[in-house]
């Protein structure tokens, strides 16, 4: 409401320079001697401008009618050059259909023609003509308006949805770092507390493993929080790909999962997205393991296709899992079945016929190959 308050105030000041204008012009004009009725009828011609944006083809409507009287009544000419109906006409375009603007056009000519025509002496065509080349200006810079004021709301949400679907992505990407890496974390301080009376050396390896692991997770939230810096370029660098799978099956490792690793087929470079895009399944998967699988032993094999790229990750942990909550459902199964789906990939996951659990990615090349 606020917002459209001072746009009003602006039009009623408008008209109320305009319509002071328009009479002290008919005042001028004519000596005087037109009477209060002319007065009355060039107000009218471009007061209404106050209410233009309210009801616009009301307000046209009204001065269009107070020009045509104007003419008939051969008070003289057009009050004010037109410039009323040049504004209404413009507004018209700029707020309502394209169908209505031609037809208010249309009015406004044959209200052109009937100002001119009451005009004394010989009418000028010429003059008749470029009044209405001007009021179709007036048109045509309202039908652009409109259009790039589309335009720009288009581009405004447009941005509106790239910002949400960013926001999005830094999440699941946040959500997947601290997932893996703070079970890692959780479960290695377990085992040091356990054996540190004990064990003395494993409790040491855990300590470790859990400053490298913190080490890792503050590096890749670094890694991705520094893509919202724009002042700071020499920061970036790639997020990590299958390239880096050995890091991350020696981290697994480390944590106490057995896992094993195939690759087949002739690896070659991926695009950077759907490189994410796998190891971020691999990365939850190997989490889930961690988290819900027990005491089991990891497989992950990767299948560098002619035309698809494969990634399964299977376990042999219990068959009774932990049923994950609708929230954990949200940011892991379905959040690596999002990821698939960006790149025109399908994930399956499910109970394996051994009774542990196995996530399958399979990725198009056409997507995925870089070229």
């Amino acid at each position: 409401m606020l917002a459209k308050l001072k746009p009003i105030r602006l039009d009623l000041l408008l008209a109320v320079v305009l319509t002071s204008l328009t009479v002290a012009t008919t005042v001028s004009q004519t000596g005087g001697g037109s009477g209060w009725a002319a007065y009355v009828v060039g107000a009218l011609t471009v007061a209404p401008i106050a209410l233009r944006q309210l009801a616009p083809v009301a307000t046209m409507a009204v001065m269009l009618g107070a020009l045509a009287l104007y003419g008939v009544v051969e008070f003289g000419g057009l009050p004010s050059g037109g410039v009323g109906a040049l504004v209404g006409m413009f507004t018209v375009a700029t707020l309502r259909s394209r169908l209505v603007a031609a037809v208010v056009f249309l009015a406004a000519v044959a209200v052109v023609v009937v100002a001119f025509l009451g005009l004394p002496g010989v009418v000028v065509w010429s003059e008749v003509a470029q009044s209405v080349l001007v009021v179709s200006g007036a048109w045509m810079l309202g039908e652009g308006t409109k259009r790039w004021a589309r335009r720009v709301e288009r581009l405004a949400q447009e941005a509106a949805r790239a910002v949400a679907d960013e926001r999005v992505r830094i999440a699941r990407e946040l959500h997947d770092i601290v997932a893996h890496h703070m079970s890692v974390i959780s479960l290695q301080a377990g085992v040091a507390q356990y054996v540190l009376d004990t064990d003395l050396a494993t409790a040491r390896r855990a300590i470790t493993t859990v400053g490298d692991t913190s080490r890792e997770a503050l590096t890749e939230m670094r890694r991705l929080l520094d893509v919202l810096r724009v002042d700071h370029e020499d920061d970036y660098r790639p997020q990590p790909g299958l390239a880096a799978l050995d890091e991350l099956v020696a981290r697994a490792r480390g944590a106490g999962l057995p896992v094993d690793v195939a690759v087949t087929g002739a690896a070659r470079e991926l695009r950077p997205g759907p490189d994410l895009c796998a190891y971020r399944v691999v990365q939850e998967s190997l989490t889930n393991v961690l988290k819900h699988a027990g005491q089991a032993a990891a497989r992950i094999e990767v299948d560098y296709g002619e035309q698809t790229l494969v990634v399964k990750v299977t376990d042999n942990g219990r068959a009774a899992r932990v049923v994950p909550s609708p929230d954990h459902q949200a940011h892991g199964i379905r959040g690596m079945r999002e990821r698939a789906e960006l790149y025109g990939g399908v994930l399956t996951a499910g109970q394996t016929a051994g009774g542990g659990f196995g996530v399958v990615l399979r990725l198009p090349m056409s997507e995925v190959a870089a070229r």
